[in-house]
């Protein structure tokens, strides 16, 4: 029977360090498998904390046998490895679905993305909290990833992230408190087989998982002045 904790990285990047870093400190078994030569940092990273892995190659076997997959946002879906994790009924979600999971309870996350003005947005939200004394870190698609986030900075009342279509598509339970699409411009189509309803389609998944707030009873709800 496969092991529940056993949890596969692909990607020895910020994002996928950050997410094997976190995922050990909450007991997983952790495996980070890079096609690539890696970066010399976050390498330096893995052995310093033990976490095993390998560079310049995949091992099939040992990534089939993982209960979850973390994958890079830099590897689309359409990868015949990611396609056969699936066919094998092995989730693949993306670093922020992960390091969503363990987010300090009664934190609140403001999700930001568009095809424009992301990054700015989330600088000027960051700044706005930051201004009013509000305990808040700022990352995702820019700067520190969130799991390195929850991992090297104090729990923070606000998480202000960026985020990318790419790391949206990995997405499950992820639900941010608010949930913003700045604009939808052609962007990125190559990744979604040159259709713009797709790539909107992945920008609006932002919101996939929003809830309707109700009204609390006995109040009623505010109507507009005359």
């Amino acid at each position: 029977m496969k092991d529940q904790k056993t949890i596969v990285i692909l990607g020895a990047g910020e994002s996928g360090a950050s997410a094997a870093r976190l995922a050990q400190r909450e007991g997983y078994a952790v495996f980070v498998s890079d096609a690539g030569p890696g970066n010399e940092r976050y390498l330096a990273e893995l052995r310093e904390t033990g976490i095993e892995f390998e560079t310049m190659q995949h091992t099939l076997a040992r990534i089939y046998a993982a209960a979850e997959v973390v994958k890079s946002p830099g590897i689309p879906d359409t990868v015949p490895m990611i396609i056969e994790l699936r066919k094998r009924g092995i989730s693949v979600i993306s670093e922020i679905e992960f390091a969503y999971r363990f987010t300090p309870r009664g934190s609140t996350i403001v999700g930001i993305t568009g095809s424009n003005g992301k990054t700015t947005t989330t600088m000027l939200t960051h700044h706005l909290l930051d201004f009013a004394d509000v305990n808040s870190l700022a990352g995702g698609n820019l700067g520190d990833s969130f799991a390195r986030l929850l991992l090297e900075r104090e729990p923070a009342n606000v998480y202000v992230l960026e985020l990318s279509s790419f790391q949206l598509d990995g997405m499950v339970d992820f639900r941010p408190n608010i949930a913003t699409v700045l604009n939808i411009t052609p962007d990125h189509l190559d990744r979604y087989n040159y259709e713009l309803a797709r790539y909107a389609d992945s920008k609006v998944s932002i919101a996939k998982n929003q809830q309707l707030r109700r009204t609390q009873p006995g109040l009623r709800a505010p109507t507009r002045p005359p």
